[in-house]
């Protein structure tokens, strides 16, 4: 069975991605693994030092949580199943290794962000993965 990875961030962007997903499942011999992962932004400056550990992990959950919320329902709203990870970093950086350390198949998700011009200066994460990943990449409008 083939293990896909959807990084998602509650955004329209990323839930138009996976309604298109959604509508592509046929094509799959057998049902794929779903797996969501959303990627927190660590805590910037010195936030952390004040803080205690365990109510930042949590912290954390909840937002992932929050921005997979509308993600979840529509994959419920479909019948399809999935599992879903919330990690911290570099979305990019963390997408890539967690489909690599995960051994996912595939990566699925939409070209969002910057365009034109102000995306080839700033970069997007999905740029950034599909540079980076080793594994194949499904880029869906």
């Amino acid at each position: 069975m083939l293990k896909i990875l959807l990084p998602v961030d509650g955004s329209d962007y990323a839930n138009k991605a996976i309604t298109g997903f959604i509508a592509l499942l046929d094509w799959y011999k057998e049902k794929p693994e779903l797996h969501l992962l959303n990627v927190q932004y660590p805590l910037r400056g010195n936030a952390a030092l004040f803080i205690n550990q365990t109510d930042i992990k949590q912290y954390h959950q909840e937002e992932g949580q929050k921005e997979l919320q509308s993600t979840c329902a529509l994959l419920d709203q479909a019948g399809v199943a999935y599992q879903y990870h919330i990690v911290v970093g570099d979305p990019a950086e963390m997408i890539v290794r967690f489909a690599s350390e995960k051994q996912y198949d595939q990566i699925v998700m939409g070209p969002r962000g910057a365009g034109g011009i102000q995306g080839l200066l700033l970069g997007s994460v999905s740029s950034k993965v599909m540079q980076l990943a080793k594994t194949p990449v499904l880029l869906i409008k």
